[in-house]
C-alpha cells in the first residue's frame, strides 16, 4: 500500500495560501477566529458530493456536528464539469445555488485556476500533502485517490469480467455502464483512458484516448454498452449489472448493498488507472470562511480517516501511517496492495490531453448519448 501511495505522488502540482506552517499557539488562535467567522456566515454550500462517495455522508454529518453549521448540498450526482459551470453561472450570486467548494478530477484544477474561478488557501496540515499533489500557490490540492474497477452484480453476472477485453464478450450484452457522462465526468473520461491503456500501454495520451474511444465504439456496437449513468440502484435492479467505477465507490456500494445483491469489485488485469481528486474554494464563495473551515476538516486526521472508511486513500496517508494514526481495522478492509501494483497515475498534462480528445470526439466516434 505504501508503494501505491508513492506512485500517487508522481502526479502534477497543486497549490495553496493562508494558514501554512504556524506555531501551535498561533494556529489555535487562528482556528478559533476561523470557526467564529464561519459560524457568523452560518452555512456552507457543497456540490457533487453523493453520500456514498468517499464516505461524504459521514463527512458532512461530522462537519455539521462539530461546528454547528448548516450544509446546503447541491446536485449530488453532478460531474466535475458541472461543478465548474456552477461557479461560472453563479458569479456574484450569494443565493443557495452558488457553491462554496468543489471536489473535481485533477485535470479540472489547473484550468479553474487559469480561469480565475477558484481562490488560494493552505490548510494547517499543508506540509503533509505531497508537493507533487498540490498547487504551489494553494489554489487546488489533492484530497484522495483510487483506481478504476468493475463493480459487478453477482446475482446476474456469475462470471465477472477480469479485464477490459472481457467486456466485449457476448456474455455481457446490455450490461456495461459508466458512472458518469464521458463528455463531462472525470471518472468517465478516465475510464475511457483506462480502456485505451489496456490496448496501448505505451501510447501517447492522444493515441491512448483514441484507442479508448474505439473500445467504447466496439462495446456500443456489440450491444454491451448501456448509455445511462450507472448508480447503485441501477446495479441492484439489473439495469446496469456491470459498472465502471472508482474502487472506493464500488467497495462502499458493496457494503451498503450487504449481499442484496452480492457484489464483486474487480481491479482489471491491465489498464489500471488511478485518479486523484482535488479540492478548491470558489473565487465567488458566498461563505468563504465556512469554505476554509470545511477544508481544515477534510485535511484533519478526523477528515482523512473518514475518507479511508469510505475506501478512499487520503492524501496524507503516508504521513499518518508513519505517525501510527491509522487503525489496523481500516487497513484490513482495503484490497490487497498487489492488485494495484501496475497502477498508473496520469499527470495533469496527460489528463488534459485525454479530456480534450474524449469530450470532443465521444459523440462522433461512439455515438452513445450517456444520460
Amino acid at each position: 500500500m505504501n508503494e501505491m501511495l508513492k506512485r500517487s505522488v508522481c502526479l502534477a502540482a497543486l497549490a495553496g495560501v493562508a494558514l501554512g506552517a504556524t506555531a501551535p499557539a498561533a494556529l489555535a488562535q487562528g482556528m478559533d477566529e476561523l470557526v467564529a467567522a464561519a459560524k457568523k456566515e452560518g452555512s456552507l454550500t457543497t456540490i457533487a458530493l453523493p453520500h456514498d462517495w468517499c464516505n461524504y455522508g459521514e463527512m458532512i454529518s461530522g462537519f455539521k456536528a462539530k461546528y454547528g453549521l448548516a450544509v446546503n448540498e447541491l446536485n449530488p450526482d453532478a460531474g466535475s464539469a458541472d461543478e465548474i459551470e456552477a461557479i461560472k453561472a453563479n458569479q456574484g450570486n450569494t443565493g443557495p445555488q452558488a457553491p462554496d467548494v468543489i471536489d473535481v478530477g485533477l485535470s479540472f484544477g489547473p484550468q479553474a485556476k487559469t480561469d480565475k474561478l477558484i481562490q488560494p488557501y493552505k490548510v494547517s496540515t499543508w506540509s503533509e500533502i505531497p508537493d507533487e499533489a498540490k498547487d504551489a500557490d494553494g489554489y487546488w490540492y489533492g484530497d484522495y485517490y483510487g483506481v478504476l474497477t468493475f463493480e459487478v452484480n453477482k446475482d446476474l453476472v456469475s462470471n465477472p469480467p477480469q479485464d477490459w477485453a472481457d467486456l466485449l464478450k457476448s456474455d455481457y450484452a446490455n450490461s456495461v455502464a459508466l458512472a458518469g457522462d464521458p463528455r463531462a465526468s472525470a471518472q468517465a473520461i478516465q475510464a475511457v483512458y483506462a480502456a485505451g491503456l489496456s490496448k496501448m500501454p505505451n501510447g501517447s495520451p492522444q493515441e491512448v484516448a483514441t484507442a479508448g474511444l474505439d473500445f467504447f465504439k466496439q462495446l456500443n456496437a456489440a450491444g454491451n454498452f448501456v448509455p445511462v449513468i450507472g448508480k447503485p440502484a441501477s446495479l441492484a435492479q439489473g439495469t446496469t449489472p456491470i459498472m465502471i467505477r472508482w474502487d472506493y465507490n464500488g467497495l462502499s456500494s458493496r457494503d451498503t448493498l450487504n449481499g442484496n445483491p452480492a457484489v464483486e469489485v474487480v481491479v482489471p488485469k491491465s489498464g489500471v488507472v488511478a485518479g486523484v481528486y482535488v479540492q478548491a474554494i470558489s473565487a465567488y464563495a458566498p461563505h468563504p470562511n465556512a469554505a476554509k473551515l470545511w477544508m481544515e476538516y477534510l485535511y484533519s486526521d478526523e477528515g482523512q480517516l473518514t475518507y479511508l472508511k469510505g475506501y478512499c486513500h487520503p492524501i496524507r496517508f503516508n504521513e499518518m501511517a508513519k505517525a501510527g494514526k491509522i487503525p489496523q481495522d481500516l487497513l484490513d478492509r482495503l484490497p490487497p496492495a498487489a492488485a494495484y501494483e501496475s497502477a498508473q497515475f496520469p499527470s495533469v498534462e496527460v489528463q488534459n490531453a485525454v479530456k480534450a480528445e474524449v469530450t470532443t470526439k465521444w459523440d462522433q466516434v461512439v455515438g452513445a448519448n450517456v444520460q
